[in-house]
């Protein structure tokens, strides 16, 4: 018997002038605010991390603006699973599968995503809802996350394959968002 899957998006430190300078910011950016509508739409729990804020500044007004109900994990941790209150959250609520977003893919995306891997769960990493400094680095990230069995997907795919079905008050609302 397949074991029921439940999903959380984690979003990964997308914060102050760092997030500024990854490679195409701008969408980045834009496709992480699809993301998060889109996922509040679709009721896709949003798991929120910030590392080191009072260093790296705040999570970027225009992405946490979005998330106006709930506070980050504050985290000092590259991965977000070795960090204590992330950790404790994913076992309380049971989740098994995780979509997940932010910079940078070659470190802390990475480092997260080869951690819950190791501890048999599934990822997907949001291709274009990921960034690092550099494109190559972004690509080397997403490249050994999927060579660890990490799955791709993008932020589009994502939201209209939980959508499932293309009638409907989401459905059409969904369109909206994606547009």
């Amino acid at each position: 018997m397949t074991k029921e899957r439940k999903t959380a998006i984690v979003l990964i430190d997308i914060q102050g002038t760092l997030a500024e300078i990854m490679h195409d910011s701008d969408n980045l950016f834009k496709n992480v605010e699809i993301l998060l509508k889109g996922a509040q739409l679709l009721d896709i729990p949003i798991i929120w991390t910030e590392q080191l804020p009072e260093k790296l500044g705040a999570t970027a007004d225009r992405i946490s603006s979005l998330l106006s109900n709930q506070k980050p994990i504050i985290k000092s941790e590259f991965s977000c699973v070795k960090n204590e209150e992330f950790f404790s959250l994913i076992n309380g609520e049971k989740y098994n599968h995780f979509l997940l977003c932010g910079i940078e893919t070659h470190v802390c995306v990475y480092q997260t995503a080869k951690d819950l891997l190791n501890i048999g769960l599934e990822v997907e990493i949001i291709a274009d809802g990921v960034s690092s400094r550099t494109e190559l680095n972004k690509n080397i990230g997403i490249e050994k996350i999927t060579s660890l069995g990490g799955k791709v997907t993008s932020v589009e795919m994502l939201l209209f394959e939980k959508q499932e079905i293309a009638v409907g008050n989401k459905f059409r609302d969904l369109i909206k968002i994606v547009k």
